[in-house]
């Protein structure tokens, strides 16, 4: 049955032993594969201790693009109903590759600066069309969304399209709204966006060699109270 407290997501996570992981979960200092915390990698020029508080926020939810955000299991089902469903759907698909990764801000907004991440230099026909078929389908395992969960999602600032989204999914940059992302800082303030993205993207291309990103499998993470990061607990290969 569903476990109190408990969240989970599907994502894309590159495997391990692939240096875009490891360049990712460097630059949070934490793997989502071990759930153990890595020497951090800070970009030349930055100060440790400030770049360790600008990662908190992505570090609680490990590296990773978001294919079905984080939820509640709906009453009656079970985490291992749930990675049962992820490996059928999977086996259905094929894996794909992505262009490499470029790095830019996100987010932005005029007062308050950006985020910095990870995205498609172009967009993908396979990432969208899995994307599409990914959410709904796992809509039976989601438990509606609660109050608290909906206003954090600051209603009043989304267009029409994504409230409505928020209402059915939960979430609301889904179908039509979604953007690939691969978080790598909290919100940078707005007169530190340019050297820090400097420096980040120094550091991206010393640590992760130039080649394309291989999508053939889905992560399934769980996150096991409020606060606490998420870890992966099951992958599930593309066409396996």
């Amino acid at each position: 049955m569903s476990s109190n407290g408990s969240r989970y997501a599907i994502y894309f996570a590159p495997h391990s032993d692939d240096p875009l992981w490891r360049f990712g979960s460097g630059i949070l200092g934490y793997d989502g594969a071990t759930g153990e915390e890595v020497p951090q990698i800070v970009p030349r020029g930055l100060d440790a201790e400030a770049f360790h508080r600008l990662t908190e926020e992505p570090r609680r939810y490990a590296f990773h693009a978001t294919l079905k955000a984080p939820f509640r299991l709906a009453e009656g089902q079970a985490e291992s109903d749930l990675i049962a469903a992820l490996v059928d759907f999977a086996e259905a698909r094929s894996a794909f590759t992505l262009p490499r990764l470029i790095l830019t801000a996100i987010g932005r907004r005029p007062a308050e600066g950006a985020f910095l991440a990870l995205v498609e230099a172009r967009p993908s026909a396979e990432l969208a069309q899995l994307e599409r078929a990914l959410v709904p389908a796992f809509e039976p395992f989601r438990a509606p969304a609660n109050g608290d969960e909906i206003a954090k999602r600051r209603p009043e600032t989304l267009s029409e399209r994504q409230r409505q989204h928020l209402e059915t999914y939960g979430y609301p940059y889904v179908l039509e709204e979604f953007r690939f992302h691969m978080t790598l800082t909290g919100r940078v303030p707005r007169e530190d966006v340019a050297r820090t993205e400097a420096a980040l993207a120094l550091a991206y291309a010393e640590h992760v060699p130039p080649a394309d990103v291989l999508v053939d499998a889905l992560a399934l993470c769980r996150q096991d109270g409020p606060g606490e990061r998420f870890r992966i607990v099951g992958r599930a290969a593309l066409g396996a």
